[in-house]
């Protein structure tokens, strides 16, 4: 067996009351919070982001459909992860407070730090490699929902409905906030299903590396998208 990774002692897991919050209050405070993952003798790490808040009363999640069994995890306490295939890929959510209500981890960006280094960055390179078999560039390995469980390693049949584990997989606050978070709404979401809720967050420094650029030319601040600054972000 591979020997168990080493955490920093100051490392910081979110606890359950983290989560059991608002879904858009949430999914502002995940901006910058960092997920880890355990693959062998790595720790593989990616800073939240891109996130989108849902909620069971409108048209656009999940939830809104019923309760099913895969469905569960959306209707659980704050905390439990939420896992399903979107376009052949996994992608992550957690729940929020309040039954049916979710925040999705849209994109992240690939963190290096002590605990999760140069070949933990490799093993993520080769766990997402692009089109051509080639590894892709750190930028863009978790630019996406599928790319970043992907790249994570992380799978529907392991994790969906089940809660945060120290030893494998947690969120940690690495004391890092955004400075200018951008608003706007969602994507993929099929006409006339709440498709102009702005439910969207997207830390602005690294909005080029997103699923859709909301800074990119032809959007317009104040139609397109809004921009909150760190303290209107946590009104």
């Amino acid at each position: 067996m591979p020997d168990k990774p080493a955490l920093s002692t100051a490392s910081q897991p979110l606890n359950d009351v983290f989560f059991n919050r608002d879904a858009c209050v949430l999914a502002r405070d995940l901006l910058g919070k960092v997920i880890r993952h355990r693959q062998g003798a790595l720790w593989l790490s990616a800073r939240i982001i891109e996130t989108e808040a849902y909620y069971c009363a409108e048209k656009g999640s999940h939830a809104s459909l019923g309760y099913t069994e895969k469905r569960r995890a959306l209707f659980l306490d704050g905390g439990h992860i939420y896992m399903y295939y979107a376009r052949g890929g996994d992608s992550l959510n957690f729940s929020a407070q309040g039954p049916g209500n979710a925040v999705l981890i849209k994109s992240g960006f690939a963190w290096l730090d002590e605990c999760s280094g140069a070949p933990s960055l490799e093993r993520m390179q080769r766990n997402n490699p692009d089109s051509q078999g080639q590894p892709r560039a750190r930028e863009k390995l978790c630019s996406g929902q599928t790319l970043l469980c992907k790249a994570l390693g992380l799978k529907v049949p392991e994790w969906d409905a089940q809660r945060f584990d120290p030893e494998r997989l947690f969120v940690e606050d690495i004391g890092e906030s955004p400075q200018q978070i951008i608003q706007t709404t969602r994507l993929g979401i099929p006409h006339g299903r709440d498709e102009q809720l702005p439910y969207r967050f997207v830390d602005a420094d690294y909005a080029q590396y997103c699923t859709r650029n909301p800074l990119r030319r032809g959007q317009l601040e104040g139609h397109d998208f809004y921009r909150l600054d760190r303290q209107d972000a946590h009104r």
